[in-house]
Parts: structure tokens; sequence; C-alpha cells
């Protein structure tokens, strides 16, 4: 029996460039969760922008934000991950020098971005909706910094190799949507999150099912039995699916049929 639900967002439960959740899959959502079954967005997303997209049901749910570094259920802090400041700072830095490269920092309820351009800015906070910081330098940041994302206007496939090659060995890299990379600590992921919840309900692997689509959802699937990779994504990321769908809302209500 399935007692517990991830969900990656854009590109798994957020189709084609969607930046809302459909009404039918919160209706259906809520229903899961009265009869029991936990589920949580699990997302690259801020933890505010995740609340935002599921309205009503919002404070029903678990959350594996920002990539795991932050892990929450009912407004308790099941987990929180942060970055090694001085390492964070000198990657900002990084990401700031590049070509049309825009960077986002994520505390655990805010987002700080200082944008090049108003591209960019229009993007993070009317069609992202995120909840934004203006800041004149990262260094006045005095929280912790829990993940670093980069965002490549042209296309994160212009600029991943430099991150990849430069960072990787001192923070956890991934490929989140096509134009975005995130940085985190090295312990973090969304299989850690889903450990984290595991831990937290004892849940075992066949109790629980995930949905993703990229790189930054391998280490989720690789957490869980029921796991679904969308028929769209590459081959590299379907090898760790033990099944695959097109439509998140569809297998829910096929696999969870005694739910109407």
């Amino acid at each position: 029996m399935v007692k517990f639900v991830a969900s990656d967002l854009d590109g798994t439960l957020l189709l084609n460039g969607a930046q809302s959740v459909d009404e039918s899959a919160i209706q259906y959502i809520n229903k899961l969760v009265d009869k029991g079954v936990i589920f949580a967005p699990a997302s690259g997303r801020q933890i505010t922008s995740l609340k935002r997209l599921f309205g009503a049901v919002s404070d029903k749910l678990a959350y594996i934000a920002e990539n795991g570094a932050l892990v929450e259920y009912k407004g308790e802090t099941i987990g929180k991950t942060a970055m090694d400041r001085k390492l964070a700072l000198e990657i900002i830095e990084d990401v700031i020098e590049q070509p049309n490269c825009e960077v986002l920092v994520s505390g655990e309820h805010t987002a700080y971005i200082k944008p090049k351009s108003e591209e960019y800015y229009y993007r993070m906070t009317k069609v992202v909706n995120y909840h934004t910081t203006l800041v004149d330098k990262f260094t006045d940041i005095d929280e912790d910094i829990l993940k670093i994302a980069v965002c490549d206007m042209t296309g994160i496939k212009n600029s991943k190799e430099h991150f990849i090659n430069k960072w990787s060995d001192k923070a956890s890299v991934l490929v989140s949507g096509e134009l975005y990379l995130d940085l985190m600590d090295t312990n973090v992921n969304k299989g850690r999150g889903i450990e984290q919840i595991q831990k937290y309900f004892s849940l075992k692997p066949e109790e629980c099912m995930a949905f993703g689509d990229n790189y930054n959802d391998i280490a989720m699937l690789d957490r869980v039995y029921y796991s679904y990779v969308m028929e769209k994504a590459v081959d590299d990321v379907k090898k760790h699916g033990h099944f695959i769908t097109g439509w998140v809302e569809g297998t829910l209500r096929e696999q969870f049929k005694e739910i109407r």
C-alpha cells in the first residue's frame, strides 16, 4: 500500500511550461491526503513558492524544497542543510561573472536576487512568482544560504559544463530545468529529503511513490519502489524509474482507484 507520494514540478506535475497546478490535480491531491496519503511537492523551488502553487491544500502537505535542502511537514522543519557560507559566496561571484547567467540565492523563506536584466526580474517575480528580496551585495544576506541557482537565459546547456567542471568537487551540482542549474551542499539532494520523510513517518521504500523527469530527480527515484519517470525524460533519467508515465494526475487516479 502506497502511503507517501512525492512529485517534481517543472516538467512533471507542471507540463509544457505551466506555472500553476491544474485545479483538478489539486482537488485529487486533497482527496488523497484526506484519506491518509502523505503528498509532497519535491522541487528545486523555494518553499514559499510551493505553498502558493498548492493554495487551499498547501497546509496539508509535506515539502521537499530547494532540492532537499529544506524539508517540512505542516509547519515543522524535518530537515535543513545549509551551504558553507564562504564557498557559497565564491560560487555566487562566479555565476555573476558568466555571460547570460543570473543568480538566485535561497534562504529559508525568501530568495535573494540582484538582476542583470529586466527579463530575469520579471521572470522570477511574475512568471515563477517567487518571494524575492533585492540586494546590493550578496554578502549582506544574514541567514543560512540553502541553495544557489544559476539561470542561463539562453539555456543552461550553454553554461552547465563550466559550473559542473569548476564546482562539482565542492558542491552538489545538478541541472534542474532548461534554464536552471542548482548548487547545494554535497549532502543535499531530493533523495535525502525522501529519506528524511521516510524516517520521520517510519515508511518503507515499497510504501513510497515518486515522479520525476530530470537529473535532480534521480536520487529521489532511487529511494522509492514506485518510481515514475516522465516519458519525455532522457534515457539517463529513465533508467532510474520502474515505470514510465506522461501524466502524474492520471497515474495517481489509476493507482488509487479506490479514491474517487
